[in-house]
């Protein structure tokens, strides 16, 4: 098998597509539909309106709130260095920090941030 696409479920779609457009710099074509497709390498990041999703399947949910770790979503950069610029332009446009850029023992430098409604993102290198 593989991994087609990561989906997000979200409150406000509007937000957030501005969010992982404008900030994070994916690539969509979104014009206010219920769900919104992304380009993100070999898989796709879909959102999808949670009261949408749940009108078209007719079942309700439980959403995590806040800040969460239910699932992160990893980009993957060139560098170290390439993680620090990153980490400190995300901090600029005043994204929420969570972990600042941090060499691990397996040698990844990482750091995450969260996106507007609590989902975790993970930028970080295996490259030195």
């Amino acid at each position: 098998m593989e991994i087609d696409c990561i989906g997000l479920f979200v409150n406000n779609m509007e937000i957030m597509v501005k969010f992982y457009r404008d900030i994070i710099r994916l690539k969509t074509n979104w014009n206010g539909e219920p769900n919104a497709d992304f380009e993100a390498g070999k898989c796709r990041l879909i959102m999808f309106s949670r009261k949408d999703f749940e009108n078209m399947i007719s079942k309700k949910f439980n959403y995590p709130k806040g800040l969460n770790a239910t699932m992160e979503i990893a980009f993957n950069l060139k560098s170290y260095d390439d993680v620090d610029k990153e980490y400190k332009r995300l901090m600029d446009l005043g994204v929420a920090s969570v972990f600042p850029p941090t060499t691990m023992p397996w040698g990844q430098r990482t750091s995450y941030v969260s996106d507007p409604e609590g989902n975790l993102l993970e930028i970080g290198s295996f490259g030195a």
